[in-house]
């Protein structure tokens, strides 16, 4: 990623590239935080109901979709959840929303932004940046916001919005175009080479995957601290 790559743009992955995550969406104590959260809205379903439900009407939506690589709308699923299981009148709109935000909260065991990237994000911050996200935008752009890593980035496109997700191309050729670059000028980071690397590839895009990248950051830094302390010598 040096100066003679010719980048005017970067296009980074989130999950495992910007922020090191895991979560434990099958674990039955997620679905019981939901359901009893979920009993004071108004929606009366036992959490293991909650979990068939939420997987059976996600399995449909993939089967049934005409995209080659389809993705769910997770707050459509749990608003369609709720409306059938209500027991007063509720917004299922948004509750569906905030639903996705607990079931978001209930399941995940770690969440932080890798200091690596970081440093990289404050190396390029000057070059314009986006995020192609196979995320949901429901939570996904909330915990980006609250690790720090929202303000680096013009725009973020998740693969929710659209009812398709990584490796089809068209994400890269959306953020292409908002970014107003030629291929060849943008260069895509993440650490799925089948969602990250060859897909911009295909579209003509330098590739990196994550871990070069920061072994080339860290390198840089080291020869900066070298220098500053050779300079404290002399």
């Amino acid at each position: 990623m040096s100066e003679s790559s010719h980048i005017k743009g970067m296009i980074f992955d989130c999950y495992h590239t910007l922020i090191d995550i895991q979560t434990d969406e099958s674990s039955f104590d997620t679905y019981d935080a939901i359901s009893k959260w979920l009993q004071y809205q108004g929606v009366k379903i036992d959490p293991n109901a909650l979990k068939d439900e939420y997987r059976n009407k996600a399995k449909h939506i993939v089967e049934t979709s005409a995209e080659t690589y389809p993705e769910i709308k997770v707050e459509d699923i749990f608003g369609s959840i709720c409306s059938n299981y209500s027991v007063w009148d509720i917004d299922a709109k948004e509750l569906g929303i905030e639903t996705s935000r607990v079931f978001r909260s209930a399941s995940l065991r770690k969440i932080e932004a890798y200091p690596q990237s970081l440093m990289l994000l404050e190396k390029y911050r000057d070059v314009p940046k986006c995020i192609v996200s196979n995320g949901q935008r429901v939570f996904s752009e909330l915990e980006l916001k609250f690790l720090g890593l929202h303000e680096y980035f013009d725009f973020i496109i998740f693969s929710s919005d659209h009812g398709y997700k990584k490796p089809d191309t068209r994400l890269f050729e959306k953020a292409l175009e908002r970014l107003g670059f030629e291929a060849h000028e943008v260069m895509s980071v993440g650490d799925t080479p089948e969602n990250d690397i060859f897909p911009p590839q295909e579209l003509g895009m330098q590739a990196m995957h994550i871990h070069d990248a920061w072994k080339e950051v860290e390198e840089i830094e080291q020869i900066n601290a070298e220098t500053e302390n050779t300079d404290d010598e002399t």
